[in-house]
C-alpha cells in the first residue's frame, strides 16, 4: 500500500513574505494526481486537482490549472490513486450493536458504528429502523464528525390494525424522522403480513406529514400494490419470481428507487458454511470478534445448515439478482443498499460485497459504483452527497486500484475523507 504524501504550497515564505494572498481568495487544499470519477457517471479524468474548501467541493480541475482567485495552502498527493465519491447506503440498521464491549454509552455505540461504516468508505447510511438513541445522535451530529453521515427512520413499522400503524407511524414523525419505514412480509408463509389497511394509515400519516415512505416486501404482487398506494422506496428485492413489465413500468414512471439489498440474504444461509470472507484481510480487520464468534459457532452453522429458511432465501437470492439485473437493463433507479447492522450483517464490510454481488448479477463495476454514489443519494433525497460535484460535500475514497477496472478493487480503499477530513 503507498502512503499518501501531504505538503503544504504556498505558505507564507521568505521568497513571498511580501505577496500576500488576495483577501477574497478562496483558501483550498488540492489534492492532485489520481484518476477521479465524480459519482454522475461519466467518465472517470486522469491526472485531476480535486480543490476541497471548508469541507465542501470547490471543483475539479487538470492538474496545475488552479483557477484564479484560489489559494491552495496545502497540496496531498493521490498520484497512482483512484478516487470515487463515499458510498451511499441506501438501507441500514444504525444500532450500537457493533461498538467494542467497552464503550457503554449508548449514544457512543451508534458513533461507533457509524465509524466502522465510514472506515469502509460507507459515508452517509439510510438506517430504515432504529431507536430514540439514534434520532437522538442525529440530531447531536455536525457535518464534520468522524464517522457516517445518516438519516433515521424510527422502529419499524408492522402494525396488525390501523390505527395501531397510524399511531406508530404518528410518533415517528413527531419524533422527527427522516422516513417512515414498514414491513410488508410473512417471512416465507410463517407468520402474517401486515394488512392492507394498517399499510394505508401508514401511508396517510407520510402523505400528511411530507415523508417519504420506504416498505419491506418480498412478493412481486404486493411490490405492485405498495407503488399503487405510494411507496417511495422498494426496499427490499423482488425475490419470489421474476419481475414483470408491469411493474417495471410503475417503477419507471413513478421514479422510485430498487434497493436490492442481496447480502440480506446471503446472511441468511452463508453461515452454514465458514464463508470465504472469513479469511479476507478485508474483513478481519474490522469484524467484531463477538460476531465473529457467533457466526462461526458450530450449533449456530448446523441450525443454519438445517434451517428450511436458508434453503429458501438461497432461491429468493437467485430471483434477486436476476431481477437486479432486468431492472437495470431497463433503466430503473437502482439504489445500493444492504441491510447490514444486524447481528451476522457486518456493517461496512457488506456493503462492498453488495457491490461485487451486484456485478456478479451482471451489473457493469460503473453501474455498482453508480448505484452507490449518485443514485443511492439521489433516491434518500440527498443532492450534497453522492458525487464529487462544486458544493457537494468533499466525501471522498482513496482506492490503490482502479474498482471501474475490476470492483473488487474497492479492497484496496486507502483513505476515507469526510467534509475533507481523514478518517482514522
Amino acid at each position: 500500500m503507498h502512503t499518501i504524501r501531504t505538503s503544504s504550497l504556498l505558505l507564507v515564505s521568505a521568497a513571498l513574505a511580501s505577496c500576500s494572498p488576495p483577501t477574497d481568495a478562496i483558501v483550498a487544499t488540492a489534492y492532485t494526481g489520481a484518476t477521479v470519477w465524480d459519482g454522475s457517471g461519466t467518465p472517470a479524468r486522469p491526472g485531476t486537482t480535486l480543490l476541497v474548501s471548508d469541507g465542501r467541493v470547490l471543483a475539479l480541475v487538470p492538474d496545475g490549472e488552479i483557477p484564479d482567485g484560489v489559494d491552495v495552502v496545502e497540496e496531498v498527493d493521490l498520484a497512482g490513486r483512484h478516487v470515487t465519491p463515499g458510498f451511499v447506503n441506501a438501507h441500514g440498521h444504525v444500532s450500537g450493536l457493533w461498538a467494542d464491549d467497552s464503550v457503554a454509552d449508548p449514544a457512543d455505540r451508534v458513533r461507533s458504528d457509524l465509524a466502522l461504516y465510514a472506515s469502509y468508505g460507507v459515508t452517509t447510511v439510510n438506517s430504515l429502523g432504529d431507536d430514540a438513541t439514534v434520532l437522538a445522535v442525529r440530531d447531536q451530529a455536525s457535518d464534520g464528525d468522524p464517522h457516517a453521515r445518516f438519516l433515521a427512520a424510527g422502529p419499524v413499522i408492522a402494525d396488525s390494525e390501523p390505527a395501531a400503524a397510524r399511531a406508530t407511524a404518528t410518533a415517528n414523525a413527531d419524533a422527527g424522522v427522516d422516513w417512515l419505514k414498514l414491513r410488508v412480509d410473512d417471512n416465507l408463509g410463517t407468520t402474517t403480513k401486515m394488512p392492507w389497511d394498517a399499510v394505508a394509515a401508514v401511508m396517510e400519516v407520510g402523505a400528511e406529514r411530507g415523508l417519504p415512505v420506504a416498505t419491506h416486501v418480498f412478493y412481486l404482487e404486493d411490490a405492485n400494490r405498495l407503488l399503487d398506494m405510494g411507496s417511495a422506496m422498494i426496499a427490499h428485492s423482488v425475490r419470489d419470481t421474476a419481475v414483470d413489465e408491469a411493474f417495471t413500468a410503475r417503477l419507471r414512471e413513478s421514479g422510485v428507487c430498487y434497493v436490492p439489498t442481496l447480502t440480506r440474504e446471503v446472511s441468511t444461509f452463508v453461515y452454514a458454511d465458514r464463508p470465504d470472507f472469513f479469511d479476507d484481510p478485508f474483513f478481519t480487520a474490522r469484524a467484531h470478534p463477538d460476531q465473529l464468534a457467533r457466526a462461526s459457532d458450530p450449533a449456530f452453522m448446523r441450525r443454519m445448515a438445517e434451517s428450511p429458511a436458508a434453503a429458501g432465501y438461497r432461491v429468493a437470492l437467485q430471483w434477486a439478482m436476476e431481477n437486479l439485473k432486468t431492472l437495470s437493463d431497463a433503466g430503473i433507479p437502482v439504489a445500493m443498499g444492504t441491510d447490514s447492522g444486524p447481528a451476522a450483517r457486518f456493517p461496512g464490510y457488506f456493503e462492498h460485497l453488495e457491490l461485487w454481488m451486484m456485478v456478479d448479477a451482471g451489473l457493469t463495476p460503473a453501474q455498482a459504483l453508480l448505484s452507490a454514489t449518485s443514485a443511492a443519494a439521489a433516491c434518500i433525497g440527498r443532492d450534497d452527497v453522492g458525487a464529487l460535484r462544486p458544493g457537494a460535500w468533499a466525501d471522498f475514497l482513496v482506492f490503490g486500484a482502479d474498482p471501474l477496472d475490476d470492483i473488487r478493487s474497492t479492497a484496496t480503499l486507502q483513505r476515507v475523507y469526510v467534509a475533507g477530513r481523514p478518517i482514522d
